[in-house]
């Protein structure tokens, strides 16, 4: 839908900008967050409460980070509500306030505690035993509330600003501002310097020292070096795929944005680039598999495996003929030491429609046999000496008796 957006009080044209990027896709985008991050942050949250148990800085660090995530996710049903009436903000404009502030609260917050994570495993593999004080509890509570003051401060700044504006549609329109104000360059030049810059160097710097002390470290196991390594290099990733295209765009439009035809060509890919900075909801929760065991374990228990699960049988139903579906039967093998499952799924036939068996199904097939054929080969084992025992000690007490009788 087109849109007459009225411009600042400087240039006084108006920008017809087209917003149908927010019904059709921020919408599903947001849905699909709401759906996966508030379930897999509040299994975060849970295991950053055991790690705070443990007495484990880094937990503190998760902790604000999982919180952050979940303020912020808590705003989307408001965002929703205005995507879908065709945004129209129908609320009061403090909420709108409130809204735009846990956007982009979350995104420098978390920016900031994925620095501080990223700067602790530094410490902890660069310099074991220095800078133990900078590695404590206290320290990293301390630091916590620094980053979160910080961005409050920032945040207070927008409350004394009206982030609501009407367009000829009579749409109140919510932290949308075409062309940019000139009191938002400044704080634009701040989050672009300080709040995204500085850290992505600190991330860089850090990133290089550790993999080379974990190069080098003779002491330390090769599976503590790949939970480190992927630690740090999934920090990097989620603040490069997240955040780094979002402040592309926004230098681009705090530097070159005067004029309607530039906002028009360069609206979608700047919203697209906003969008990317939602995923970090989702991105986050995936650092508890290399900080906690447990949380791998069940991150794998809870996620990997019902989906893997689902998307099989979803493949399988895919492939299968309509004249001729595929017979599938399931049994479970279970290990008698530990009571585990040792085969979940054994399929004996899965006809595709050009006739060909499924080569992953047929493998599956061929490792459940194998497994039943040393399965009854241990049985028959087991029963050929129970036999021979029963043997010996039937001709035994034969011997004793017969010795008896003489």
């Amino acid at each position: 839908m087109l849109r007459n957006v009225f411009p600042s009080e400087e240039d006084m044209s108006n920008c017809s900008i087209n917003h149908g990027i927010h019904q059709h896709v921020f919408s599903c985008v947001y849905i699909l967050v709401l759906m996966v991050g508030v379930p897999a942050n509040v299994y975060s949250l849970y295991h950053a409460a055991l790690q705070l148990k443990q007495r484990n800085e880094l937990g503190v660090y998760l902790m604000n980070l999982t919180v952050s995530d979940l303020l912020y996710l808590a705003s989307l049903p408001f965002w929703l509500q205005y995507f879908f009436q065709d945004d129209d903000w129908r609320h009061r404009e403090w909420l709108c306030q409130m809204c735009g502030f846990l956007l982009y609260e979350n995104i420098y917050i978390s920016i900031g505690f994925l620095c501080c994570i990223s700067l602790d495993r530094y410490l902890a593999v660069v310099h074991p035993l220095r800078f133990t004080a900078l590695r404590s509890m206290k320290a990293a509570s301390v630091i916590s509330a620094i980053i979160w003051l910080k961005e409050i401060a920032v945040g207070v700044f927008f409350f004394h600003h009206k982030e609501l504006s009407k367009d000829p549609s009579n749409h109140s329109l919510c932290f949308e501002h075409y062309p940019m104000k000139s009191w938002e360059r400044p704080i634009n030049y701040y989050r672009i310097s300080i709040g995204f810059m500085f850290p992505l160097a600190i991330l860089l710097i850090s990133y290089l020292w550790v993999l080379r002390a974990v190069g080098r470290s003779a002491g330390t196991q090769p599976d503590q070096k790949m939970r480190i390594r992927q630690l740090v290099s999934s920090t990097i990733l989620i603040f490069l795929v997240c955040f780094s295209p979002y402040h592309v765009f926004l230098l681009v439009r705090t530097l070159l944005e005067e004029e309607c035809s530039f906002i028009e060509a360069i609206f979608n890919y700047y919203h697209l680039s906003l969008l990317l900075t939602t995923l970090n909801c989702v991105a986050d929760p995936v650092l508890y598999c290399f900080v906690s065991e447990s949380a791998r374990r069940g991150l794998y228990r809870v996620v990997f495996r019902p989906v893997a699960r689902i998307l099989c049988c979803c493949r399988r139903r895919g492939n299968a003929s309509p004249a001729s579906p595929a017979n599938d039967s399931h049994e479970v093998a279970t290990d008698e030491n530990n009571g585990q499952p040792n085969v979940t799924l054994l399929t004996h036939s899965n006809t595709l429609n050009n006739g060909q068996t499924d080569a992953a199904c047929r493998n599956t097939s061929l490792i459940t046999r194998m497994h039943e054929e040393s399965v009854k080969a241990r049985v028959t084992e087991n029963n050929t000496l129970e036999m021979c025992v029963t043997e010996k000690q039937k001709q035994n007490l034969d011997r004793t008796e017969g010795r008896g009788q003489k």
